[in-house]
């Protein structure tokens, strides 16, 4: 019974990590709610487009939060795979869906990736690579977030891990397409923004509704 408290306990520490919403937090100390420009989306790529440089912060934070899971994972529950990717997942899940915003997040990808430095830091080395080359070619940071968990989810089927992890990846893969879906319609559309392509689209207030994905 008290393995199962403790359990709970982790997974909910790190769902509460995962929801901390770095990029919300720094954006209301410069005075922005960058839920009310560009995407809405409160990770590093929408900060950058309003708020320029500092998304980077939010970058290491988000990955930050994603590592820290994946640690507390396999501090408490040593031996044990599943349970291990669970705190890592717990953290997406808190930065996806957030309690304190209303359970409107952002798209996982850093904490995802931090997740897996951790856990499969190889296959993670290997999909930021693809992931900056996807990037530079093309200057469309969703197509290189979908080519890295793709990578990742390749690598951690070709390299031995333990099959909790090669589940996770390739769940943690649908989950990175299921909250690009808008932003796959917009690269089928050419509409989707390239980096760089700074917002100042209101999402409310000022003129027509931008889509919060």
């Amino acid at each position: 019974m008290e393995g199962v408290v403790q359990s709970y306990l982790v997974f909910l520490g790190c769902y509460l990590l995962g929801a901390i919403p770095f990029g919300y937090l720094i954006g209301r100390t410069m005075g922005v709610d960058v839920r009310n420009f560009g995407s809405g989306n409160i990770g590093a790529t929408n900060v950058y487009r309003v708020l320029g440089r500092v998304a980077f912060l939010v970058l290491a934070l988000d990955v930050g939060k994603g590592l820290a899971a994946a640690a507390l994972g396999v501090r408490y529950f040593p031996g044990q795979p599943w349970l291990q990717i669970g705190a890592g997942f717990a953290a997406v899940v808190g930065h996806n869906w957030p309690v304190f915003l209303r359970f409107r997040g952002g798209k996982g990808v850093a904490t995802t990736a931090g997740v897996f430095l951790y856990l499969m830091p190889v296959p993670l080395v290997l999909a930021v690579l693809a992931f900056i080359l996807t990037v530079a070619a093309s200057r469309y940071v969703s197509l290189g977030s979908l080519v890295l968990g793709t990578v990742v989810a390749l690598g951690s089927s070709l390299i031995p891990f333990p099959a909790a992890y090669r589940w996770a990846a390739w769940v943690m893969l649908l989950v990175i397409i299921y909250r690009h879906r808008a932003n796959i319609q917009r690269l089928l559309r050419g509409t989707e923004l390239r980096l760089g392509q700074r917002s100042q689209s209101r999402l409310r207030g000022e003129g027509g509704q931008v889509s919060r994905d």
